[in-house]
């Protein structure tokens, strides 16, 4: 069977009991994917980029294989190869699919990075991965903050920028050139196959919502096992043109797109855009017609802030979540405007979804679904003791470590592995329910659970209520010290424009959680905020916000 040919099934009973992955021996995705489809189907369109910058452009397998073919050559010429660590700084370029596919080709360890970053963020994952190379977009930031790296980590023996610097800031240090090296290496001798299934292939920093960020290291299996992300989450097909709303320095943006949908034939739509503009994204989405889209909850609510009738969204038949759950009321609001139910799902760096709402199954508003057939997700107590559903507890996924999908370790950690890894299975340290169906409810991570006078509450429970409000457009609950209850709770809101942070506001928001939650659960101190520490991905950082209370 091709790693192409993806089954339909009958219903979600078929889909959960028969799904199964198909490994190849020494599969490598830009040789056995994109290179596959570059010679069979030249033509067939791979991406759709564009820019506020610049005129779109459509780029064909063709493009692709070549492109990366340039890049893997012209990484070698410079002895980058296999298992170099390659660091990717290159927000939406279109460079970043030539690069990280070259560097898959060649088995180097690809660590995509965000633009965000500062000086110290690089010093840091230099020094933690002793980075060997490089690549940035050509934004004056990004270099700038690269070099002043570079004085205190000079492990990357090569500096790489894509395209002509325009910029103002004056580069002190020698950097090469992507474009023209790749151009210059289109032409030569093929590639050698040179990884092996078990191979580290990519690096990422996790999102660090605690403490320092973690290296999650996944082999050449895992873009495999996004066939499931792609086929049985985003519904892709060989006609769709799939746009994930992502940062390329983010796990998600190689969950929708790259791996499952090119192995799904589907094409992807990049926009490189600054920062979201609810106006400029819906209006791109119009012009390319788009088909499919996935983005964080954060990113539903300020769309749902638009006035949809000015756009053409007819094109579009499927809508996707992750990150963090997603409110009751954002799922039906949504839907009145489109006609299209969000189809919620749940992973981690460390993972592709662990659960998922499948083509095959009923949304549930406020579920994540249900479990990934290629897992045996259990629930754990405490203590470690394996519940019988309906039942609350540690979501654990029963495996070993390289198991298809999920990671390899930590890297250069091997007590974080250790506890991760232990009673034969994965521990995620989020906390969810499942009931007598298989529907699984987020509850949160264990340490953001909230302990109030014997309760325990998870935020989301509680945000689920508060974002019901007309008032609200963001919230985020946590848990600050009282000397009763051990922890009360506290609701930091970002409003809507039009109303204004009155006490009298709090008292309203105050009596509408009572009226519409158990009394546990109504907060004690209500916060209007102009802004929440949130993550690259978009979660909210609700640890920075206990620290402020501290």
């Amino acid at each position: 069977m091709s790693i192409f040919d993806h089954k339909d099934y009958k219903d979600e009973k078929d889909f959960l009991q028969n799904f199964k992955l198909d490994i190849p021996k020494d599969f490598n995705f830009g040789f056995d994917c994109v290179d596959v489809l570059g010679s069979t189907e030249p033509d067939r369109i791979a991406a759709v980029w564009d820019s506020e910058e610049g005129p779109a452009r459509a780029w064909t397998f063709k493009e692709m294989q070549d492109c990366s073919d340039g890049a893997a050559r012209y990484f070698r010429s410079l002895g980058i190869g296999k298992g170099d660590r390659v660091m990717l700084i290159m927000r939406r370029r279109i460079h970043f699919w030539f690069a990280i596919v070259a560097l898959i080709k060649i088995g180097a360890i690809a660590i995509p990075a965000t633009h965000h970053l500062i000086a110290d963020d690089i010093v840091y994952r230099n020094k933690s991965a002793s980075v060997n190379a490089i690549i940035c977009a050509d934004d004056d930031k990004i270099l700038r903050i690269v070099e002043e790296a570079q004085e205190q980590s000079p492990s990357p023996r090569h500096l790489i920028r894509i395209g002509e610097h325009s910029g103002s800031y004056e580069c002190r240090l020698h950097w090469e050139l992507f474009d023209k090296g790749m151009k210059s290496h289109v032409e030569g001798a093929p590639l050698p196959r040179v990884t092996e299934n078990d191979d580290p292939m990519l690096l990422y920093f996790t999102s660090g919502t605690t403490g320092y960020p973690k290296m999650v290291v996944h082999n050449h299996v895992y873009p495999l096992a996004h066939i499931i992300t792609a086929k049985y989450w985003h519904n892709v097909h060989e006609n769709s043109l799939h746009f994930t709303l992502a940062d390329t320095g983010w796990g998600k943006a190689v969950w929708g797109s790259l791996f499952g949908q090119w192995l799904s034939k589907a094409a992807v739509f990049i926009y490189d855009q600054d920062k979201l503009v609810v106006s400029k994204l819906l209006k791109v989405m119009d012009k390319h017609k788009v088909t499919s889209f996935c983005a964080p909850p954060t990113v539903y609510k300020v769309l749902l802030t638009a006035d949809f009738s000015l756009y053409d969204l007819s094109a579009l038949k499927y809508a996707t979540s992750a990150g963090e759950p997603l409110n009751d009321a954002v799922f039906y609001e949504f839907e009145r405007r489109t006609g299209l139910q969000i189809y919620e799902c749940y992973g981690q760096t460390e993972t592709v979804p662990v659960t998922l709402t499948s083509p095959y199954t009923k949304p549930v508003p406020g579920s994540i679904g249900k479990a990934n057939p290629l897992y045996n997700v259990v629930f754990l107590d405490a203590d470690s003791n394996r519940l019988t559903p309906p039942c609350e507890g540690e979501m654990c996924i029963e495996m070993k470590p390289g198991d298809p999908g999920v990671f390899m370790g930590y890297y250069r950690n091997k007590d974080m592995t250790d506890f991760a890894w232990r009673d034969g299975c994965y521990h995620t340290g989020d906390l969810a329910s499942v009931d007598k169906d298989g529907y699984i409810t987020f509850i949160g991570r264990s340490d953001d659970i909230i302990k109030s006078a014997g309760f325990r509450i998870g935020p989301f429970e509680v945000e689920s209520v508060i974002q019901q409000h007309e008032s609200v457009l963001e919230v985020a609950v946590t848990g600050v010290p009282d000397p009763l209850r051990g922890q009360a709770i506290k609701a930091s809101i970002i409003l809507r424009e039009g109303f204004d942070p009155t006490d009298e506001l709090k008292k309203e928001l105050r009596a509408f959680v009572k009226a519409n939650a158990a009394s546990y659960k109504i907060p004690r101190i209500f916060e209007f905020v102009d802004e929440l520490p949130k993550t690259i991905s978009g979660k909210v950082r609700r640890v920075e916000l206990r620290a402020q209370d501290k």
